[in-house]
């Protein structure tokens, strides 16, 4: 028995030594290819890691280290309501990605580690410089952003000039660390909200300021589906069919194993809007 306790805990240490490097030594070494990435990943593979303890002891590491964590070193589990196999489960990290069980899961616990797979190989690719808010990341999220919402982009003004100045503002953090605040602007401009606030004439540095420090609550979802429920009452149907389109796009970048803060975000504020629709007169 001695001999197994020893054997574990071996392993443990020599699991936090591999993150403890993957924090310090990565994070600060551009020359380091993705190949190392694959690596550090195969190397946790072949020792049978617990992935959901080191998940979370990845995350306490970083906030010793000094990581800016809002909210702690919190990993927060959330299961689908499920009778029957397959089970999905996603994990919110600090700072507010999101990720979900990409496998065929045939009980709640694979489920749950399937997950906290796909949320620690992120975490620890997050370290790479590359992930760190620059110049040319900037310019890249910007492009994406206008490729993802089509027409409306354009002008001083705009949603996505606000996300710009957004990204500005936040340089040399990763993108992890920022998933919540940009997954607030996301929410706003498709929501409609940062149109409404360009015609109030508030400034991007206004708007950008307010919402810095409004954390991604019960209480915006709730005033987002208020605004989903006066548009159902302009256009009947609205809802159900945003929702279609919302949970299809969440579970197919889950199965790709996709960062899903936004499009599960969306999903969920359609599903409150539908519930609070279908109490009244059952559209939904």
């Amino acid at each position: 028995m001695a001999k197994v306790s020893n054997n574990r805990n071996d392993s443990s240490a020599s699991t936090t030594a591999l993150l403890l490097w993957a924090i310090q030594d990565l994070s600060n070494n551009n020359n380091h290819s993705l190949s190392t990435y694959h690596q550090i990943w195969s190397k946790l593979r072949r020792r049978k890691v617990n992935v959901v303890e080191a998940l979370q002891e990845f995350w306490q590491m970083k906030l010793a280290r000094g990581a800016d964590l809002k909210n702690g070193a919190l990993v927060i589990y959330e299961s689908v309501p499920s009778s029957s196999p397959p089970y999905v489960c996603y994990v919110t990290l600090p700072g507010g990605s999101c990720f979900g069980s990409f496998q065929n899961c045939p009980t709640k616990a694979e489920a749950r580690r399937s997950t906290a797979k796909i949320a620690l190989m992120n975490s620890v690719f997050n370290e790479h410089p590359c992930r760190k808010i620059s110049d040319d990341f900037i310019e890249k999220a910007v492009a994406d952003a206008k490729a993802s919402f089509k027409g409306n982009t354009d002008g001083p003004n705009s949603g996505i000039e606000a996300f710009r100045f957004m990204l500005e503002a936040n340089k040399g953090r990763t993108m992890l660390e920022f998933q919540e605040l940009m997954t607030v602007f996301q929410l706003l401009h498709w929501n409609g909200s940062l149109k409404a606030m360009r015609e109030r004439q508030c400034s991007r540095q206004e708007v950008v300021a307010h919402y810095s420090h409004r954390t991604l609550d019960d209480d915006m979802r709730s005033q987002m589906a208020l605004d989903w429920i006066a548009r159902e009452q302009e256009s009947s149907g609205i809802i159900s069919r945003e929702l279609g389109n919302a949970e299809q796009e969440l579970e197919a970048a889950r199965l790709a194993g996709r960062e899903l803060r936004f499009p599960k975000e969306k999903r969920d504020i359609l599903m409150l809007a539908c519930s609070q629709v279908n109490s009244v007169n059952g559209l939904c």
